[in-house]
Parts: C-alpha cells; structure tokens; sequence
C-alpha cells in the first residue's frame, strides 16, 4: 500500500493552499480586535482575550476612511468596465476575424504584461502630466485599464474560441450585425469568461499602491491602499487600527467574488481547459 495516494497528495495540496490564503486575512481579523497592549504582549497570544470593535472606530475616525472607498470604489469600478469593455472588442477579433500573425498578436499581448510597474512608472506620470489629468480620477483608470487589458483579452479569447461559430452565423443571417451577434449571442455564452476577467481587473485596481501614490498626491484623491498608510506616525505604527482598516478593504472584495463565486470558478476552469 502506498504511503500517499493521489487523493490524499491533493488534500494536502488544497489543504496548503487554503492556509496560505486565508490564514493571513484570519491573522489580520484577529489583531483587528485587539488592543495594542494585548497585540504586543508575550507570549503571543493568536485570540483575543477582550475583543474589541475599538479600532474600527478609530479606523474611521482617524482618516477619512468612507472617503477613500469611494474613491477607490469609483476608480475600480471605472477601470473594469472600460477593460472589458476594450478587451471584448479585442478578443472578439482576435478570436474571430482572419487576421494575420495572429499568434504573434497574442504573444505581444503576453508580452506587454510582463513589464514590472515601476518601469512604467514615469512614462505614465509624464503623460498624465502632460495631458493635466494628475489628481483626477481618470489618471488612474485609463493606466488601470491598459494594465488590465491583457489579462481580460486572453481569458476572453479562450471563451470566445469554444463557442460555435454557426450560432453567431444563425444570428446574422437573421439580421444582426456582427457587434449585435457579439452582443446577443457570445457574450450571454461567455458570461463566465466575461465575470472572470471583470473580478481579476476589479481586484487589480482596487489593491494599486504605486500609481495612486504617484499621479493623485491630492488628499481628496486619495484611494484606500494610499490612505491606509496614512495611519502610521513618525514614531508610532498602531497595529490593531490597520489591521481594522485592512478589513475594511477586504470586505468589498470578499463580497464581491462570494456573490459570483460559482461564475467566476467556471470562468477559471473552463477558461483553463479551453483555452
């Protein structure tokens, strides 16, 4: 008898994965309702002995925290739609129309993503300065978007490629264009592919640091991973406030993926088995 079977390799695999996904966000939590005294204490101590929601009230107090989530709300938002609405058009044609080198058009795609942010870092300042758009919220869903593009093109492309093309030829010869085809026929069957790609760009958006920081230096333009920094001091670093915030930026996400969890699983399997 084997000492492991595969069944049993793959529990512990799952078993690994759930850990070192979720017991971060539980750690989190947990120091969320601590005290400071309590946090810091020796020998550690993983539940809190007198939770508290304290530190969410300090959390929103502190900083103008409702402020920030709106704004990364509306920047994320903004982004995400603007993606997929690019990124259809895009895969569409690249699954669709004949066109030439064709795999060397999704090797660029590929390609393009693979550059780290902070080499984009100034191209993209200069050009928002330039077009005077520093401190608006456009800054950061137009670099967003086409940060996003990539990813949402090629798990749109892998739906678009498994479904038939003799429904979107039906619909035309009944009178649809090809956009209304797009529209009528492919994209209700992408659906999945199409909820996949808009939870990966939501969530690319809304964990930014590095352009919020650079292009909106505004305080009124503030999204929450920028904000969230603002509650360490000089000299002091309130652990359990954080942590507070840090949940509160997790909850919209958290959400966000349980409300379409089985669309969005079905996205990433089919897309991976089809593509």
């Amino acid at each position: 008898m084997k000492l492991f079977d595969a069944r049993a390799l793959r529990l512990i695999a799952a078993g690994l994965v759930l850990i070192n996904g979720f017991f971060p966000a539980l750690w989190i939590l947990l120091s969320s309702l601590k005290t400071e005294a309590e946090l810091v204490s020796k020998p550690i101590s993983y539940w809190p002995q007198n939770p508290t929601l304290a530190n969410y009230v300090r959390a929103f107090n502190d900083q103008p925290l409702p402020h920030y989530l709106l704004n990364s709300a509306l920047v994320a938002i903004g982004s995400t739609l603007l993606s997929l609405a690019v990124a259809t058009l895009a895969a569409y044609a690249i699954a669709r129309l004949n066109l030439k080198r064709r795999q060397l058009i999704l090797t660029c795609i590929v390609a393009s993503s693979m550059f780290p942010l902070v080499t984009l870092l100034v191209p993209i300042f200069e050009t928002m300065r330039s077009l005077g758009l520093l401190n608006t919220y456009i800054a950061l869903i137009l670099p967003y978007t086409v940060l996003n593009l990539p990813v949402c093109t090629l798990v749109l492309v892998s739906f678009f490629q498994s479904i038939p093309r003799d429904l979107e030829n039906a619909a035309m010869i009944d009178g649809c264009t090809r956009l209304g085809a797009l529209w009528r026929v492919v994209l209700p069957l992408a659906a999945p592919g199409v909820f996949t790609a808009g939870i990966l760009a939501f969530v690319n958006a809304w964990d930014e640091f590095l352009l919020a920081l650079s292009l909106n230096s505004s305080a009124a333009m503030r999204t929450l991973p920028v904000g969230i920094t603002l509650y360490q001091g000089e000299f002091a670093f309130p652990w359990p406030i954080i942590s507070a915030a840090l949940i509160v930026a997790i909850v919209p996400v958290a959400v966000l993926i349980a409300l379409f969890q089985e669309r969005v699983v079905g996205g990433l399997t089919q897309g991976g088995l089809k593509g």
